[in-house]
């Protein structure tokens, strides 16, 4: 069974920074677009950054030039680094990823348990 842990969350003061980490525990033969989603209760899940094996990435507007996504394709992991943090950047912040379980194995997503950003005075 594969599964995703983030860690790195917490409080942090406005324009403050944090660095969200994403590995697997179980084994993964390869993975291919790596994302992080944010959720806040009562609205619907956002997709904050992504990055292909390749490395192309993609961001939110809002959080664009403040949020860099980046992986280590050899761990299969991806991370976060969160800067000029806002309050409205508060969240459970869960990574998502395509990935084989087992070489020629059958590409699903995985996501992890989430992890709390908080941004307030």
């Amino acid at each position: 069974q594969v599964q995703l842990v983030e860690s790195g969350g917490g409080l942090v003061q406005p324009g403050g920074s944090l660095r969200l980490s994403c590995g697997a525990s179980g084994s993964i033969s390869s993975t291919y677009t790596m994302r992080w989603y944010r959720q806040v209760p009562g609205k619907q899940r956002e997709l904050v950054a992504s990055i292909t094996s390749g490395g192309s990435t993609n961001y939110l507007d809002s959080v664009q030039g403040r949020f860099a996504i980046s992986r280590d394709n050899a761990k299969n992991t991806v991370d976060l680094q969160m800067n000029s943090l806002r309050p409205e950047d508060t969240a459970v912040y869960l990574c998502n990823a395509d990935a084989r379980a087992w070489t020629r194995g059958p590409i699903n997503a995985y996501w992890g348990q989430g992890t709390q950003v908080t941004v307030s005075s």
